[in-house]
């Protein structure tokens, strides 16, 4: 099969043997991937990764000897793969079990290949209303609708999503539905022009000179959601938090970050970490369109041409990049 493979801070397409499904396991091909932040971060270090990327898709079951109903089922998944022995396991958190392989991330291959095979545990049936383009971002508007389930949400708070990439967005789109006053703070106005649209406040962040008064000038809100990818994101968003609010990191960077302790300290400020969600809960939302990931997606490519995807993906202020499998023999 064609895949695309990281090696050494270099992308490239090869063949590779196609996965063969283990017990429980069902064999997929993929009808579309989505480029994301971490595959980024993956190709220029991030995990000393190596191997086929990608974690965003929708796929076709081709074979599933465990399942046979599900062949011909169109499907996403849940990308954290655990042990299933240790107390996390057990306890149904694979997210957090200390030897869980991650699809397209650690120790897994991923998605940007013609087959993949996953368990069938995993898989997610997509509804027939939603066409691949919108389901294919399933996996990141789920980490964006697990702050929901961390922090109780009121409509009353102040929300800030401080960065506009592809996860800001999806966060301030979907936090709309659980607290009115949301704000997303970022670098492009072309960007920020989607969240108004979808009726969030924004603020384009000016250059350093002006910077200091104009986050003044924002005030500090009750939940900050830091998003920017950026390792000196943390240390901004913290002095936005108001006292005894709530900062929720979603940023994973290669770069270490530093922030004011002390202010966290006095503040009494919770952090918290979040990552991966509920895939089921963001299906559910793309179902009703209760967030409209269409405008979002600013380039198609066929998977021939992906490594002009990939260099599209890495380009200043750049939408979700798409690559279009469906035509793949």
């Amino acid at each position: 099969m064609l895949a695309l493979t990281f090696a050494h801070g270099r992308a490239s397409l090869a063949e590779r043997p196609c996965p063969v499904p283990g017990p429980g396991e069902a064999l997929l091909k993929v009808r579309m991937a989505g480029i994301c932040r971490t595959d980024i971060e993956l190709l220029e270090g991030y995990y000393d990764f190596a191997g086929i990327p990608g974690h965003e898709f929708v796929a076709q079951v081709v074979t599933a000897p465990d399942a046979p109903g599900m062949v011909g089922r169109r499907v996403t998944a849940d990308i954290n793969i655990g042990c299933g022995a240790c107390p996390g396991c057990a306890a149904g958190d694979a997210r957090h079990c200390p030897e869980r392989t991650v699809v397209g991330i650690k120790g897994r291959d991923g998605a940007l290949a013609q087959f993949l095979a996953l368990p069938l545990k995993n898989l997610h049936v997509i509804d027939e209303s939603i066409p691949d383009q919108e389901a294919v971002f399933a996996e990141p508007l789920a980490a964006a609708l697990q702050i929901t389930q961390q922090v109780h949400i009121t409509g009353r708070m102040r929300v800030l999503v401080q960065g506009d990439g592809k996860l800001g967005l999806l966060a301030a789109l979907a936090l709309r539905h659980f607290a009115p006053d949301v704000t997303l703070l970022g670098r492009h106005a072309g960007k920020l022009a989607l969240a108004v649209r979808a009726g969030v406040s924004t603020a384009l962040l000016p250059g350093p000179d002006e910077r200091a008064a104009f986050l003044a000038g924002l005030g500090r809100f009750d939940l900050v959601v830091e998003a920017t990818g950026r390792p000196e994101g943390l240390d901004q968003a913290l002095s936005l938090t108001r006292p005894r609010g709530v900062l929720v990191a979603k940023t994973t960077s290669r770069l270490p970050a530093t922030f004011n302790l002390a202010r966290l300290v006095v503040d009494e400020i919770s952090l918290i970490g979040s990552r991966c969600g509920d895939t089921a809960l963001a299906l559910d939302f793309l179902k009703d369109r209760r967030v409209d990931v269409r405008p979002l997606a600013t380039a198609v490519f066929p998977f021939d041409r992906v490594i002009e995807a990939l260099d599209a993906a890495r380009a200043p202020g750049a939408g979700k990049i798409l690559v279009d499998m469906r035509d793949m023999s």
